[in-house]
């Protein structure tokens, strides 16, 4: 056997088994994610941090680009004290790109815009980005599912 006919069968044979272990979600799982996401977005409207945090696995890991990473609760308490006492924040954009179930694990893509409204008078603003987010199961969440990692990104031009 040639070494790309081994590789191909190799990748196929991955794929199959990977491929039986991801579902979309029972209705159940998709219910209680979409719940998290609301509650997320709801504690930012509200400015609250232990809402947020709370949606939010203790061990969590958010990419922001290059150098601005924002590690466990400590580190996002800061960024999100920081954030609400500059603005009020708001999700004005949710568009959902692709959600996998993987037993504990669901990932998820979306395109999003939140509008800042600075406290201080300064002019209201759009930020418009791509996420991924891990969310794994996590008992002490309010609705069972934790934020674990997250990494952002430019949205594309047509999304803005």
């Amino acid at each position: 056997m040639t070494k790309g006919l081994i590789i191909c069968i190799s990748f196929l044979f991955l794929s199959g088994t990977c491929k039986s272990q991801t579902s979309a979600g029972s209705a159940e799982d998709q219910r209680t994610l979409g719940e998290t996401r609301e509650a997320i977005w709801k504690g930012f409207a509200k400015g609250d941090v232990t809402a947020v945090l709370a949606l939010h696995h203790p061990d969590v890991v958010k990419y922001f680009g290059g150098k601005n990473i924002v590690k466990g609760h400590e580190g996002l308490k800061k960024q999100l004290t920081d954030l609400f006492n500059y603005a009020n924040v708001e999700f004005i954009q949710n568009d959902i790109e692709s959600t996998i179930f993987n037993g504990n694990t669901v990932v998820e893509t979306s395109i999003y815009g939140i509008r800042l409204v600075p406290k201080n008078g300064d002019s209201t603003s759009v930020i418009h980005g791509r996420s991924m987010v891990a969310y794994i199961r996590y008992k002490d969440s309010p609705t069972g599912w934790a934020s674990l990692r997250e990494m952002t990104q430019e949205a594309p031009e047509k999304n803005k």
